[in-house]
């Protein structure tokens, strides 16, 4: 019988891509409440004469606003074994480390910690996140 699929049992990893999931979840929640204070109050962000703004205060709160939405949807779309949803988080999670990398300098301890739970998240993703799908069917 070659056209036996065999089914892929579910490992411990399964927390894993749950982690990644809550994650993702709670980091698109928080950049869509940053997002939300720098469009309705841009003063309450410091800035520095240092610091380099491309756009105003409000411009860059709807950025942070829609990215925080997308950021949640995918992350919740983690826990019904979407691959969309895995190829979307692995690429987030991969620019989060990238942009961690860049403050490291400043935010040495913090951009460590985010860098390995990106690590993290996209090593489960990526080798157990099918995993999620087979639990469920």
């Amino acid at each position: 019988m070659a056209n036996q699929v065999t089914r892929q049992e579910a490992t411990g990893w399964v927390g894993w891509v749950a982690f990644a999931g809550v994650m993702l979840i709670l980091s698109g929640i928080f950049q869509a409440i940053i997002g939300l204070t720098a469009i309705f109050n841009p003063t309450w962000f410091a800035t520095t004469e240092k610091a380099v703004l491309v756009f105003n205060m409000a411009t860059w709160g709807w950025w942070q606003l829609l990215v925080g939405i997308v950021v949640a949807l995918v992350g919740a779309g983690l826990f019904s074994g979407n691959m969309a949803s895995r190829i979307g988080a692995v690429i987030l999670a991969s620019l989060s480390a990238i942009s961690n990398l860049a403050f490291i300098g400043v935010y040495p301890f913090w951009s460590l910690v985010v860098i390995t739970v990106d690590v993290l998240v996209i090593y489960a993703l990526v080798v157990h996140g099918g995993e999620m799908k087979a639990m469920r069917d």
